[in-house]
């Protein structure tokens, strides 16, 4: 069975380093691209048509690869390559051994369930209003040193107060905020934050001093006057048309996990 790896080298992790990650994976047989600026993954992913494509970056570049597996019914292989790693901490991966992960290729297979955002697919959460504001200024700013560009982005974003201006399901809700998850997310600490499970086959909807400020469902409608509306997509910046279809799709995705190293 083929196996193909793409790396991006831009996602934040320098040891290993995306050559070194690259020299390490075609050691082990595997096919390998690191993604050069301006190239685009899904078209890369696509044709290389192999039976176990993985993806090494950070959560925002796992869903367009992940998107290609479910297209071509192939496995899905998530190499934690990036500065947090959430999808990677929540599958129980070592989010700090990338050349680890490589051994997924030759590993088990489970299901998990993959979001839609329309026709976009999201492994972890789609964000609305504060947190995707912050992330489009961030982006905007990304020109500037990065710290001057979170704090400039904080600034703007502390400073509106508007609220979204929304619908949930047809009805009016007041929220600066709105965050639909595959699967629900841990509320208490010390495991704030993190989800339990990928396979409960639900979205949770949080919305922000909303009433309820928590549902569950395999379905949701947001819709808004705008007719769009700036969103972070498992932490990338997008504007999503409204009204937004948010649903699961139950144990879709095929992904495969590390063998127990043997001894």
């Amino acid at each position: 069975m083929s196996s193909f790896l793409l790396i991006n080298p831009r996602s934040g992790k320098d040891s290993p380093t995306a050559d070194e990650l690259a020299a390490e994976a075609r050691a082990r047989g595997i096919d390998t691209h690191v993604i050069q600026e301006g190239e685009d993954l899904a078209e890369i992913a696509r044709a290389a048509a192999a039976d176990k494509l993985g993806m090494a970056g950070g959560d925002g570049s796992l869903a367009p690869v992940a998107e290609v597996a479910l297209e071509q019914d192939a496995a899905f292989v998530p190499v934690p390559f990036g500065t947090r790693n959430h999808f990677a901490r929540d599958l129980g991966l070592d989010r700090d051994d990338p050349i680890g992960a490589l051994r997924a290729f030759d590993g088990s297979e489970r299901r998990i369930d993959a979001g839609r955002a329309n026709e976009r697919l999201f492994l972890n959460n789609v964000s609305l209003g504060l947190y995707a504001r912050l992330v489009h200024r961030r982006e905007h700013h990304r020109g500037r040193r990065e710290a001057l560009a979170r704090l400039r982005a904080w600034a703007i974003v502390l400073t509106h107060r508007d609220p979204l201006g929304i619908t949930i399901d047809g009805e009016p809700v007041e929220t600066r905020l709105v965050l639909v998850a595959n699967n629900g997310y841990v509320l208490d600490l010390p495991s704030l934050g993190e989800r339990e499970q990928l396979d409960e086959g639900k979205l949770h909807l949080y919305a922000a001093g909303g009433d309820p400020a928590q549902r569950v469902g395999e379905r949701f409608v947001v819709d808004a006057s705008a007719g769009r509306l700036e969103a972070a997509v498992d932490g990338e910046p997008d504007v999503l048309d409204t009204p937004i279809e948010f649903r699961i799709e139950p144990l879709a995705l095929r992904v495969l996990f590390n063998r127990p190293e043997s001894g």
